[in-house]
C-alpha cells in the first residue's frame, strides 16, 4: 500500500475510534465506556512511531474535547502526554506479551485520566467520584481484542 493510502487507514481508525467515544450508551453502560481514542493511537503509535506520534494524538485529543463539548485542550493533553511515554519506551512495550501489554495501557490511561481530571479541575470545580476510573478495567480487557484487529488491519492493508 502507497504512503498516502497507509496514513489514510491509520486516520480512518481513529475517526472510528472518536465515533465510538461519542456513541450514546445506556447510562448504566457509559461508566464502562473503553478509551477508543486511547486504544487506536496507542496501537498505532506501538506498531508505527515514525507515522503516528504526539502531534497526532494531540489533534486527536482536540477533535475529541470538540465532540464531547468538554474543556478544550484537556484530553489533547492527556493522550500527548501517555502517547510521549508510549513512544519513548515502544521497543519495550512491543516485547511484552498482549496481557503485560494490557498492564501497561491500564497505566496509562490512569495517568492519562488524572491528567484530564487535573486539567478539568483547574477550569471548573469538578470532584473526584470513583465511577471515574470504571472505564480502565474496561480498556485494559479490551486491549488485546483492539491489537488483534488493528494488527491484522495492519497486515491486510499494508500498512506500514
Amino acid at each position: 500500500m502507497d504512503r498516502a493510502n497507509s496514513r489514510g487507514m491509520i486516520y480512518l481508525s481513529i475517526i472510528v475510534a472518536m465515533m465510538l467515544a461519542i456513541l450514546p450508551l445506556p447510562a448504566q453502560l457509559d461508566a464502562f465506556r473503553p478509551d477508543w481514542l486511547t486504544l487506536v493511537i496507542l496501537y498505532w503509535v506501538l506498531a508505527l512511531p515514525h507515522r503516528v506520534n504526539v502531534g497526532t494524538a494531540w489533534v486527536a485529543g482536540l477533535i475529541l474535547d470538540i465532540l464531547l463539548g468538554s474543556t478544550l485542550g484537556v484530553r489533547a493533553l492527556g493522550l500527548a502526554v501517555i502517547t510521549y511515554v508510549c513512544a519513548m519506551n515502544y521497543q519495550l512495550i512491543r516485547n511484552f506479551s498482549v496481557w503485560q501489554q494490557a498492564v501497561v495501557i491500564g497505566v496509562l490511561t490512569v495517568s492519562c485520566k488524572l491528567l484530564i481530571f487535573w486539567a478539568e479541575h483547574l477550569v471548573s470545580d469538578i470532584i473526584l467520584v470513583p465511577q471515574y476510573f470504571w472505564s480502565i478495567i474496561s480498556t485494559m480487557l479490551i486491549w488485546p481484542w483492539v491489537f488483534l484487529i488493528l494488527r491484522r488491519t495492519r497486515r491486510h492493508f499494508g500498512v506500514s
